[in-house]
């Protein structure tokens, strides 16, 4: 540990090339952090076609509803039947 640190960080933790001491025995990862941020372009990639497919459902949802909304007849359909009071 480093002089005024804390007693209790007796490990080294972080990245190959950045290095930290930590009190957690499993935080300490082989690679270098540069490894790190191709895992988050990965997961910034993946969830952008998330959200582009997520959007393109809403969209046709949308577009769905509408044209069931708008091609319904506007009145009753004459069954034949009148009702009268007896």
């Amino acid at each position: 540990p480093r002089a005024g640190g804390d007693a209790r960080a007796v490990f080294c933790c972080g990245f190959q090339d950045v290095k930290y001491c930590c009190d957690d025995p499993h935080s300490f990862f082989p690679y270098e952090h540069s490894y790190m941020w191709w895992l988050s372009v990965g997961a910034l990639v993946g969830l952008s076609i998330a959200a582009v497919v997520l959007f393109a459902f809403i969209i046709t949802v949308c577009v769905l509803c509408y044209l069931f909304i708008s091609t319904k007849p506007r009145s009753k359909l004459d069954t034949g039947l009148s009702l009268q009071m007896a």
